[in-house]
């Protein structure tokens, strides 16, 4: 039997003077996790305008940049079981704080970096480690731990979030460097950051126990679930997760599937589409803004996945979504670049940027429980490895066939094979796996 404790939560502190308002406190802390994710994708989407000038200024080649880039990538995801790991055993902020501390770290070296190793030491393994730490599972975590009703409404808000920033700043920073160089946009990042961290330090809290709340739409107090015995235990939690998981075909589907979500956006896009349109003689703050109203559509249609994944099946859902992204892609090198084929590619492929994100959080949490957010960091490391193999592979085709057209060809073809793929996992929701002792 609960407590009366428990039925009668009583929130203290910050929680109180919000619940006072008639504001549950896991709506504060849905809000600096939104900043938080803002602004760290922000810093993963930044070295996309920044090809150009560091080929100016250091003659390095697109290839041998882009290799630091899908450094980054590639850790943005590795890191994203083990992030969810170390928040469940040391807690959401203080991760979040070490997080923000290596991204700014990254960001201060590179002002004095003037050899290609530098660079892949900095944007690929330190922005890597730090972005990784505050990935998508951050606004996963946040919203299984505070949310029982909106939750998928949440989780499309905080999935936006990730997308917006890293297309909504670029305009900013491409006008930045532009006019007084490309150190002055990253210092702009900086400040952004130093404002997300002091939001976490005020707000941030790690469950809804620890200011006496339940979780909202959850009629009691959840405590906090025991702790592994060890470190090293905690460290081997997401390979026991990653062998019950890799059992499943949908887990296997999830993964391949969220590999081509990868390279079709955070690879391919977010990197390469501002040098693409250089191409075709457009200016970098031209570009940047169609990236921007892409930023736009994304959060609308990621919002609205969020409010679908909790009414309709999520195959479905995942079937449509990368079926347009598909066509978008394919589309793309037939707009001629002009401001009207451009448009119609910004809205289409906009509304599909990041819109996969809340049905496959679903159907990970339908199917494996418990479980569910180490399970969607393996399933994210899929997405990075998408993103790590489009981001280099497109600088590797703009250097040798002087193109980038044959990547977002074979970008749209994947996007397409995926949407055939989604529909193939089981319908319903199974039973989740149990915990392992």
């Amino acid at each position: 039997m609960p407590t009366d404790l428990a039925e009668h939560p009583q929130p203290v502190g910050l929680a109180a003077a919000f619940a006072r308002r008639g504001i549950h406190y896991g709506w504060a802390v849905a809000a600096v996790t939104f900043l938080t994710m803002l602004v760290t994708a922000g810093a993963v989407g930044a070295p996309g305008v920044l090809i150009l000038p560091l080929q100016k200024e250091f003659g390095w080649a697109t290839s041998e940049i882009s290799s630091a880039l899908a450094v980054r990538l590639l850790l943005f995801g590795l890191m994203a079981p083990f992030a969810a790991a170390f928040m469940n055993r040391f807690g959401v902020r203080p991760v979040a704080l070490v997080a923000l501390s290596l991204i700014a770290a990254s960001i201060i070296g590179s002002f004095f970096m003037t050899q290609l190793w530098q660079l892949v030491l900095l944007w690929g393994f330190v922005l890597g480690f730090g972005t990784g730490l505050t990935a998508m599972v951050l606004g996963a975590t946040v919203a299984t731990r505070w949310f029982v009703q909106r939750r998928g409404l949440v989780v499309g808000l905080l999935t936006a979030s990730t997308a917006t920033g890293q297309l909504v700043f670029l305009p900013l920073l491409a006008a930045l460097t532009e006019q007084v160089g490309w150190r002055a946009a990253m210092t702009f990042v900086l400040g952004m950051i130093a404002l997300a961290a002091v939001g976490i330090l005020a707000l941030m809290r790690d469950r809804p126990a620890d200011v006496g709340l339940a979780p909202f739409g959850a009629p009691q107090i959840v405590p906090a679930p025991a702790q592994a015995a060890s470190l090293g235990a905690m460290l081997a939690s997401p390979l026991v997760a990653l062998r019950d998981a890799a059992k499943t075909s949908t887990f296997w589907i999830l993964f391949g599937t969220f590999f081509v979500c990868g390279a079709s956006t955070n690879g391919l896009v977010q990197t390469h589409f501002v040098a693409l349109c250089g191409d075709y003689g457009m200016a970098a703050v031209t570009a940047a803004s169609v990236l921007a109203v892409i930023g736009i559509f994304d959060f609308l249609g990621t919002v609205g996945s969020g409010w679908l994944s909790d009414r309709y099946d999520s195959r479905w859902l995942l079937f449509w979504y990368y079926g347009l992204r598909g066509l978008s892609l394919l589309f793309l090198p037939f707009t001629d670049f002009s401001f009207y084929g451009l448009s119609i590619f910004a809205i289409f492929y906009g509304l599909d940027w990041v819109a996969t994100v809340p049905p496959t959080i679903k159907i990970a949490a339908d199917r494996f429980g418990e479980k569910a957010t180490l399970v969607f960091g393996w399933v994210f490391t899929g997405h990075q490895l998408g993103a790590a193999f489009a981001a280099y592979g497109a600088g590797f085709s703009r250097t040798v066939y002087d193109s980038y057209l044959p990547a977002f060809f074979i970008a749209g073809a994947l996007c397409l094979f995926a949407a055939g793929f989604c529909i193939m996992m089981r319908g319903g929701e199974a039973k989740p796996i149990p915990a392992t002792a």
